[in-house]
């Protein structure tokens, strides 16, 4: 099931850069047709997306890798990695149609609004394709990889409102003016990815998993005197793992700690933990690593 899932993530974003590479490839044309610079810019703005969506793919695919003598807990993390090379070039993106659009609010050129209109509708449609696939992903890589295909969807829809109006009113700085609305949006997308994904990485605790309540449900198991050294982290944002020390308030059988642990592992696995390590004490034992007990 696991390896559907990375596998299903990996053929999203494999998806997503040959529609990039290809509409890419088409904007140039219709840029250098319609002689507009807010599709070149667009054009090359989605050239430097290509770039990010292929790391993207190369990463993501990597994070399918298992455990080695490299990586204890395998290659997850990299799907990190491929998350924030693409809210960088994002965030260049957004300020290079910052740069171009701010001036042409008030230098507004000609362009010819109905080659504008067509390629606006195929823009929608090819970037809207490709958004909702990878929508529907969970990695944090698929997520900022969509907000690529999002910012050209509103950007093709500001260009295709812009159009219209622009081919019945002598009103040019519209477009721009749309371009800068959506370039803020952008970034602030951007900047909740990146704290998300800073916040993984610096070993933060998921913000679906509650310190407290983990604690009381395990202090609630027979046996269970006291619950301290708890830590949880994630891997990659769906990869939850968990160590935690158990005193017990009196010895017990090898057998009926493996009883114990296994059941909670599964409570733990319904709180959204995938990979726990329990240590079992007594409570006159002194923990081993006092500085780090609670």
């Amino acid at each position: 099931m696991a390896h559907d899932h990375h596998h299903g993530e990996v053929k999203n974003i494999k998806t997503a850069f040959f529609l990039n590479l290809f509409f890419t490839l088409l904007e140039i044309t219709g840029g250098f047709f319609t002689n507009s610079m807010a599709i070149l810019s667009d054009a090359v703005h989605d050239l430097g997306d290509c770039l990010s969506l292929g790391l993207a793919w190369y990463f993501q695919k990597v994070s399918r890798k298992g455990s080695d003598s490299f990586y204890s807990y395998g290659y997850k993390r990299f799907s990190l990695l491929g998350a924030i090379i693409n809210s960088i070039v994002l965030t260049v993106g957004s300020i290079f149609i910052l740069t171009e659009a701010i001036p042409r609010i008030f230098h507004p050129e000609k362009t010819q609004a109905l080659g504008m209109f067509l390629l606006a509708i195929v823009g929608v449609f090819v970037n809207g394709l490709a958004f909702f696939r990878l929508k529907k992903g969970s990695s944090l890589n698929e997520k900022v990889v969509s907000l690529h295909f999002l910012e050209d969807v509103l950007g093709w829809l500001a260009i295709l409102i812009g159009s219209i109006i622009m081919y019945f009113f002598n009103v040019p700085f519209i477009d721009p003016v749309l371009s800068v609305g959506i370039a803020f949006f952008i970034l602030f997308n951007v900047y909740k990815n990146i704290k998300q994904t800073l916040h993984i990485i610096l070993q933060g605790i998921p913000a679906d998993i509650n310190i407290d309540e983990l604690t009381e449900n395990l202090q609630q198991f027979k046996g269970i005197e006291d619950i301290h050294d708890l830590h949880v982290w994630s891997v990659d944002g769906n990869y939850n793992i968990l160590t935690v020390h158990v005193v017990m308030n009196k010895s017990i059988e090898i057998e009926k700690i493996a009883e114990l642990k296994s059941l909670i592992r599964n409570t733990l696995k319904q709180k959204g933990i995938q990979h726990a390590t329990i240590e079992f004490e007594t409570t006159d034992e002194r923990c081993d690593f006092e500085k780090g007990c609670d």
